[in-house]
């Protein structure tokens, strides 16, 4: 278009030269052709000059103002201007909101160009590497030998596991993706929670081996024993009983372990059925007392009458757990307090000994699977190892609380508090004219408190 005026600008040039060149001769016609030629020259060369010295100038400038041609031309370049300002803030104000999301991720992320020098990063990697900065090298940060190896091989097809000096105690996998031939994406993602529950499952399947193992060789032992030997009916008669004790074992990993897969399955129990605090206690310490065989005085101490809302049999065998425990570590002689009272609306069922006691670094894993404060004594007594994990379980699944209050020597106090929710009082009178409550296996509670 420009171009189109100039072309229009010189022919008008030699229209207006013809004429007055016929009427004053040729020679002053080339003069009016160089005189208006050198004009139409000078107005471009000086807008041209304009021009340059603008595009020198910082990006926050103002465009010369031009005239004819020019003043179209500048009007433009005004126009794009202000379209590119427009589409730049909106790039712009779309990264700030993408970084501001990304910074929300709890993985890390770094950008890396061809060399590995950070080019940019995320909040959660600044903060797990200590990223500050960008242009340095990645390995200034992350300087762990596994991590330099896993750049030095180039094999980036599986991700590298380990733990940062600026989060102890916490497993991440680091991982470079790449994206196009300048740049490759580092991402660290935290994975704590998923190698403790794959330690846990590890722990599991090597523990249940082992407990099964142990049974298995003495049965595997008594049986070839009787296959191969001859033995008087009084010998044959204790590899028997032998075996029968050491099935017996393993029937009861057996069952704990369906109990914990039966707990887990749901996080509420089945059914709320009232049950009668003071009934179940009775009849529990009833069966314990028959399984001490006279050895620990089992009493029971009701404070106020209520009922606990949920489940039955979840509930027997919490408590039932609770007391055989109690009466596996607690020496011949010893003493162990059922009860239940009231403490700031919460219903408090405890179950207290005379025992060995537990020392203090033993107490926050004595929940877990199959762990046992003396591997050796705990098979001894016959315990499986799972007894308190139902415990927990059954407690969470009513919304109630496990404490535990032991010391070496002193003994242990395992404590099940049960929210107001879960509660119903008893009055006095309404206790004395109700028939007692049914054992939730169908058994009448007894009522006598006295040792066996």
């Amino acid at each position: 278009m420009i171009v189109l005026r100039t072309l229009i600008l010189i022919g008008l040039l030699l229209l207006i030269a013809a004429p007055i060149g016929y009427f004053l001769g040729s020679a002053s016609m080339a003069w009016m052709l160089v005189a208006g030629l050198s004009g139409l020259l000078l107005y471009h060369v000086i807008y041209l000059a304009r021009l340059h010295h603008w595009a020198g100038l910082p990006r926050q400038r103002d465009l010369p103002i031009g005239f004819g041609s020019w003043g179209q031309a500048f009007d433009r370049i005004g126009r794009f201007m202000r379209q590119e300002g427009i589409e730049r803030s909106e790039t712009a104000a779309e990264m700030e909101r993408l970084h501001a999301a990304v910074d929300l991720l709890p993985d890390g992320l770094v950008v890396l160009d061809r060399y590995d020098h950070v080019q940019w990063s995320n909040r959660a990697a600044q903060s797990l590497h200590g990223i500050f900065g960008t242009r340095r090298p990645i390995d200034h940060f992350v300087r762990q030998p596994e991590f330099i190896e896993y750049l030095r091989t180039g094999d980036f097809s599986t991700p590298v596991a380990m733990s940062l000096p600026n989060s102890p105690g916490r497993v991440f996998t680091l991982k470079i993706v790449p994206t196009s031939d300048a740049y490759r994406l580092l991402v660290t993602h935290e994975i704590t929670e998923t190698a403790r529950l794959e330690q846990m499952r590890r722990d599991f399947v090597a523990n249940v081996s082992h407990e099964i193992r142990t049974p298995l060789t003495v049965v595997a032992g008594f049986v070839e024993t009787l296959i191969d030997v001859d033995l008087p009916p009084e010998e044959r008669r204790r590899c028997l009983e032998m075996v029968l004790r050491q099935t017996a074992t393993m029937q009861q990993l057996v069952n704990d372990l369906l109990t914990l897969a039966s707990l887990e399955h749901t996080a509420e129990p089945a059914e709320l059925t009232p049950i009668e605090i003071e009934a179940l206690l009775q009849t529990l310490a009833a069966d314990l007392r028959v399984v001490s065989a006279g050895k620990h005085q089992i009493d029971v101490v009701i404070d106020e009458p209520a009922a606990v809302l949920g489940s039955p049999s979840e509930i027997d065998s919490a408590i039932r757990n609770l007391l055989s425990n109690a009466v596996r570590y607690t020496p011949e002689g010893g003493t162990i307090t059922a009860s239940f009272r009231m403490h700031n609306s919460e219903g408090v069922i405890a179950v207290r000994d005379s025992g060995i006691g537990i020392a203090a670094e033993h107490l926050p894993r004595l929940t877990e699977r199959f762990y046992r404060v003396e591997r050796g004594r705990s098979r001894e007594t016959g315990g499986t190892g799972l007894g308190l994990a139902i415990v927990k379980h059954v407690a969470q699944r009513h919304q109630c609380r496990l404490e535990i209050d032991s010391r070496p020597g002193s003994g242990s106090t395992f404590s099940l508090r049960i929210p107001a929710a879960r509660l119903q009082r008893l009055s006095d009178q309404s206790t004395q004219d109700a028939p007692p409550s049914a054992d939730p296996s169908g058994r009448q509670p007894v009522e006598s408190a006295s040792p066996a």
